[in-house]
């Protein structure tokens, strides 16, 4: 059997993750009989693109199922590894929250326009919590999870490596933070894989960063390379 491995850019130094990070202190409440292996790249100043590519690449020689995951993310699921195995045996990539649907020039899987106009609700799919713990403060129910899905929130995306190594399938580094998950999503789309969201308990500490200046910079250089499309 694969281990899964998370794969995470923090900010905090590998001594405070644990006890400084929501997702270090979430892990240090599991007592897994196979633990997950912890990829953590400790005082990151890195694009997530690229560390993500690095775990890619030394997966080629040590297989696992990749889980790519911010560190503002709290694991409140009992059996979020066996969700993990099942969503990976279901879809070649995976995600929490997404969009069964595709526009073009569209900036994110939530929203279809760079206005940033909420798509329809019939298109969303996925369930999200926020707050800093459980209970958490409130949910985004954005639809039911479970769903193939043309785009996925970059915040936890999971995939076996050897499925993205045969496929070419990498992160594109011009995109460090904003863009580099739809464009992820688009190259997978390209090559033919099911992406899909999958029902994981979870609670978000961070709302995201829309309409700065690094996201306008990102979405420019994503129209760029697409076009429009």
């Amino acid at each position: 059997m694969k281990p899964i491995r998370l794969v995470c850019g923090t900010r905090s130094s590998y001594d405070d993750f644990s006890r400084a990070t929501a997702l270090g202190r979430s892990l240090s409440l599991f007592r897994h009989e196979s633990p997950p292996q912890l990829m953590l790249f400790d005082n990151n100043r890195a694009g997530l693109s690229s560390i993500y590519n690095y775990a890619i690449e030394q997966a080629r020689d040590n297989p696992a199922i990749l889980v790519f995951l911010h560190d503002d993310l709290h694991l409140c699921d009992f059996y979020w590894m066996d969700r993990v195995r099942e969503a990976v045996s279901r879809f070649d990539i995976v995600g929490l929250a997404g969009n069964t649907r595709r526009l073009p020039g569209q900036p994110s899987w939530f929203f279809k326009d760079a206005s940033f106009t909420r798509d329809d609700v019939q298109y969303l799919s996925g369930v999200v919590g926020h707050g800093k713990g459980f209970p958490c403060e409130n949910m985004s129910i954005y639809g039911p999870p479970g769903l193939e899905c043309k785009l996925l929130d970059g915040l936890l995306l999971a995939a076996d490596s050897e499925r993205l190594i045969r496929t070419g399938l990498t992160f594109d580094e011009q995109f460090e933070f904003h863009f580099y998950d739809v464009d992820f999503c688009r190259q997978a789309e390209a090559r033919g894989l099911r992406m899909g969201t999958w029902p994981l308990s979870v609670v978000h500490e961070s709302a995201g960063a829309f309409n700065t200046t690094s996201w306008h910079a990102g979405y420019e250089r994503y129209t760029r390379k697409y076009g429009g499309l």
